[in-house]
């Protein structure tokens, strides 16, 4: 059994092509298309169509941790992470059709400037440093560290070849093209992704022999995605309880994830857009996770689970399709970084550098701003990832994990001001500012089993939990410490649609129903 990967000459001819090719379709766009202001380059002048938008977020989605992560996960698990896709439909909704017309109608870039609107200055302060530094460390760096870990260890090179490799390509047309450049490769990168792992599969299920071989030479709760509620890994209530705050959280309020929906060309597009991603989810786990399933098939003795769909690779795919494959996992790479760094200087030029340093700077010096910015946050990631890769890598399972435990406050926030016209920037500023700092120790405490392990509850329960003390604490001072002066509040969701252009939503709400009733099979079937 291989772990690393022998490159034919095939190989390497279509992974340099599939990067070349994916460099020059970014370029066509940013030529296409003109990149004059700061919202050109940021939201691709709001000009994506839904389906643009619909895989751009599934691109974003698909990474490297998931083609790798996956298969470790259902290799020891089976098919119990599915819970992570076939849930989201319900928060891909609410951000479809009540986060997204909010943003619209406040015609927000950013959200900071979302919470700018509904709380003031204070909140619009702390998500604005929050977003900039999750992003860079955990959407950025961290991307890098995984991604290219991995894409070193298949092709044998030393990391911070693979690192500089692809912090270069994501650079080269984040920079000139943006976020419009972004979106378009995106179709390209989903497919070519989404076709090799499909390859993989394919060619697995013959070496076993069928899908009948398939269920029968794997354990029984593989096909159980609702575990016991004494299941050490993830018992079922703790799944349906702790996956909303991070779905609100991931969905809803990311600025890599929202930031593709406010570039469609009007609400319609951006619904659509993110329907599209609901749709796509609903076979994520059959084309990422069964794969991990094959593997514990075909070879029951990995010392690491992690190196299933590296196994796979090189054990079962001929030349040509290994370096298809190869392809994908780069590209994945290559796109995740490119989308953190357009959504680090997003931030950045609009929220700080246009607010605090050259508050009267022109949308061509913001532009100007934002590209400089992209090549020295990109930079910046590349050093972390290197320096990171000479860590122990349980660093990464903590930043993980903390990026988990800081989940609570934003959903709590973000879900407070849309939903209930009432809460105060007091309360929401107390979540922020006092509810961070908890949830950080909370989950710091449990990672290092202080005080000792037996006392603290699942963590995905404990998120739960903690999101449920916040709004409870938001209420609370809401209502006992009402605002004299009203910080300006969001319109009623009525209001808001009101605002946008007419639209038959009739048909939204009915492709909506239709996923449901896919999900709902799903549940059924392997519930």
């Amino acid at each position: 059994m291989r772990e690393k990967v022998a490159l034919s000459g095939i190989d390497a001819g279509i992974i340099v092509l599939y990067l070349a090719i994916l460099v020059g379709v970014g370029l066509y766009f940013s030529r296409k298309r003109k990149i004059e202001t700061a919202n050109d380059l940021f939201l691709g002048g709001r000009s994506l169509k839904w389906y643009n938008v619909g895989f751009s977020i599934f691109s974003s989605n698909v990474s490297p941790v998931m083609l790798v992560g996956y298969g470790g996960m259902a290799y020891t698990t089976g098919m119990v992470a599915a819970n992570f896709d076939w849930l989201a439909w319900w928060f891909l909704l609410l951000l479809a059709m009540v986060f997204v017309p909010h943003y619209f109608a406040t015609k927000v870039s950013t959200m900071p400037e979302f919470l700018l609107r509904r709380y003031g200055q204070r909140s619009f302060t702390f998500l604005t440093y929050y977003s900039m530094i999750s992003t860079l460390i955990v959407s950025v760096s961290f991307v890098l560290l995984t991604g290219g870990l991995v894409i070193a260890q298949m092709l044998d090179v030393p990391f911070w070849v693979a690192a500089v490799g692809a912090t270069v390509l994501a650079t080269s047309f984040t920079a000139t093209g943006g976020l419009g450049a972004i979106a378009r490769t995106g179709v390209l990168q989903s497919v070519v992704v989404t076709v090799a792992a499909v390859i993989v599969g394919v060619i697995a299920i013959d070496r076993i022999g069928g899908v009948g071989e398939v269920i029968s030479r794997s354990p029984k709760e593989f096909w159980t995605i609702f575990r016991p509620s004494d299941d050490p890994v993830y018992p079922w209530h703790a799944v349906l309880l702790g996956y909303p705050v991070v779905g609100i959280w991931y969905w809803c309020t990311d600025q890599t994830i929202v930031q593709q929906t406010l570039a469609a060309k009007n609400i319609q597009h951006g619904q659509y857009g993110t329907m599209l991603m609901a749709a796509l989810k609903a076979l994520v786990p059959f084309i990422f996770l069964l794969p991990g399933i094959y593997c514990y098939i075909l070879f029951p003795n990995l010392t690491n689970p992690d190196h299933a769909y590296l196994v796979m690779t090189a054990n079962l795919l001929p030349a040509g399709l290994v370096g298809i494959t190869l392809a994908a996992l780069i590209a994945a790479l290559i796109y995740d970084v490119a989308v953190g760094i357009n959504a680090f200087s997003m931030v950045f030029s609009l929220n700080v550098y246009s607010k605090f340093i050259d508050p009267n700077a022109s949308q061509r010096k913001l532009r100007t701003v934002g590209r400089l910015v992209i090549i020295g946050s990109s930079f910046i990631a590349m050093l972390m990832s290197i320096l990171l890769s000479t860590v122990d890598k349980g660093l990464f399972d903590l930043s993980q994990a903390v990026g988990t435990y800081l989940a609570p406050p934003l959903t709590t926030v973000f879900l407070m001001g849309v939903i209930w016209k009432k809460a105060t920037s007091r309360s929401a500023n107390l979540a922020l500012y006092l509810g961070s700092p908890l949830c950080l120790g909370v989950g710091i405490m449990q990672l290092s089993e202080f005080p000792h392990k037996a006392f603290w509850p699942h963590f995905m329960l404990l998120t739960f939990l903690l999101t449920a003390f916040l709004m409870v604490f938001m209420t609370v001072v809401s209502l006992l410490l009402p605002e004299k002066e009203t910080v300006s509040s969001l319109p009623t969701l009525a209001e808001t649609y009101a605002s946008q252009p007419h639209y038959d939503r009739s048909k939204v709400w009915l492709g909506w129903a239709c996923i449901g009733v896919v999900m709902g099979c799903l549940y059924f079937l392997f519930g």
